[in-house]
């Protein structure tokens, strides 16, 4: 009897002989909820499910409206959008067909295929790659082409110890170099020592003053020396304090390039009144410098939404006269709004002046205001702009197309004026604007493109008459 007992608690009793088997695909049970005994998928309940349509996926069901409300109705906000969508809609479609989706498939095809490691493994050396030799090109339309050599070595002689080397050329008459040693100092400074040197013929000048005109354009050429310690810290997210000194040799000559006259011989055509201040005997300047920024932003990708306030200070003094000294100064503060994902817009306000230090100083042209290039306005070209004061205000939209690549548009208005904007007026305004792409994080060496234009000033028809493209790697270090 115990044996009996036994066996009824351990063995189960077979299925009826009516009753489909355990596993069978019964209707209603765990291993039938999907499909029932003929192989026809059903619901939990049984209820069998349609097939699809030929060729195709099932019908998405409409989204049920889970709080009761039905749909958002239109605010008179989303009406009042399509305004600047319509107006900003060519800047868009530049920037989503000739940007980012040609981009976009050049970057997922180099990530696909490996050529960023097989670039960075080419040019760099060592076990831990600390040590490389990149080359480099650059093409400002309006400047004469380089090509080059950037070189690197990190870790030099100790940790932290970071020696960065740029040589470009275009010819003998075109020469470029730069050699700076960054030496850590804490955890969140360095101290710089930088050499840099240029030998050019293709610089411009229009003439000084808020209304020069293209037709004034002349060339001259340049040789220059400087030699500067930096010392710089970072203190709180993007604030920093930057404060350094130097000597900066300059001489100018008159060389004939690119087609166009020399500023000599607009000078012997009457052009201009008189040479540029400095122009005839060149200077030595010994300079001492000072930034100060601070901002609100913490790096990416935090939120790229708070306030900067840049400051700056140069006092400069002639060593080859005595009596020219000058001081200049200024700075910008900007709002910045990340719409959503560092989408970042943004507003700032931008005024540098430049003022003599003694009487009857000459401040070179050269070491006054100048707007173009990567300052200020950048649909201009570098040297377009010169005088003793600016004032400039700027709108940019800058968004993330890749891990290290931004694209950006922006406009902005202003232009140079006479000692502390004393001649400012609204219609000698100026307007800029620039599409471009470049890559983000370090400014060791940068790759950029930039399509921009400038216009006249407001009371000459503020028609565009300057057109500026730029393509390539520059050095930022």
């Amino acid at each position: 009897m115990a044996q009996t007992d036994t066996q009824s608690e351990t063995t189960p009793a077979p299925p009826p002989a009516s009753e489909p088997a355990p596993d069978a695909k019964e209707p209603g049970t765990a291993a039938a909820a999907g499909y029932d005994n003929r192989d026809v998928p059903v619901t939990a309940g049984g209820e069998p499910i349609p097939p699809p349509p030929p060729g195709g996926e099932s019908p998405k069901r409409a989204e049920p409206d889970y709080d009761g409300r039905g749909p958002e109705p239109t605010t008179a906000g989303d009406v009042a959008l399509w305004i600047p969508r319509i107006i900003l809609s060519p800047l868009y479609l530049v920037s989503e067909y000739v940007i980012r989706r040609p981009f976009g498939w050049l970057i997922t095809t180099a990530e696909q295929k490996q050529w960023p490691s097989a670039i960075v493994n080419f040019f760099t050396f060592g076990p831990d790659k600390t040590a490389g030799v990149f080359p480099t090109f650059f093409l400002d339309l309006g400047f004469r082409p380089s090509v080059g050599i950037y070189a690197f070595w990190n870790d030099l002689l100790g940790k932290g110890n970071h020696l960065r080397m740029h040589f470009s050329t275009f010819g003998a008459d075109w020469l470029q170099g730069s050699v700076a040693d960054k030496i850590p100092v804490g955890k969140d400074s360095f101290f710089d020592l930088r050499f840099e040197g240029t030998h050019r013929p293709d610089f411009l000048f229009y003439g000084l003053g808020p209304r020069s005109i293209n037709a004034n354009l002349s060339r001259f050429g340049i040789d220059k020396l400087q030699a500067e310690p930096v010392f710089e810290t970072t203190w709180w997210r993007g604030s920093r304090v930057t404060v350094e000194g130097g000597v900066r040799y300059v001489d100018f000559r008159d060389d004939q390039c690119c087609d166009d006259p020399s500023v000599q011989t607009q000078l012997n055509r009457g052009v201009f009144a008189a040479a540029p201040p400095g122009y005839v005997d060149g200077y030595t300047a010994a300079f001492a410098r000072g930034e100060l920024t601070v901002d609100t932003r913490e790096a990416r990708p935090a939120s790229q939404t708070g306030v900067r306030l840049e400051l700056e200070v140069e006092q400069g003094s002639n060593v080859r006269r005595s009596t020219d000294n000058w001081i200049r100064y200024g700075g910008s503060f900007g709002g910045f709004l990340d719409v959503k994902n560092n989408r970042t817009l943004s507003l700032s306000l931008t005024t540098l002046f430049v003022d003599p230090l003694s009487e009857n100083a000459t401040i070179p042209f050269t070491e006054q205001i100048v707007l173009g290039g990567s300052g200020p306005m950048r649909g201009f070209l570098y040297g377009r702009l010169v005088d003793r004061s600016a004032a400039v205000a700027t709108v940019k939209y800058r968004w993330p197309i890749w891990v290290f690549l931004d694209g950006s548009v922006q406009g902005a208005i202003g232009n140079v004026f006479g000692p502390q904007l004393q001649d400012f007026d609204p219609k000698l305004l100026r307007v800029t604007a620039d599409l471009g792409v470049e890559t983000v994080g370090a400014a060791d060496n940068t790759f950029e493109i930039l399509v921009g234009m400038g216009t006249e000033t407001i009371d000459q028809g503020a028609t565009v008459n300057s057109f500026r493209f730029l393509f390539g790697t520059n050095r930022g270090f």
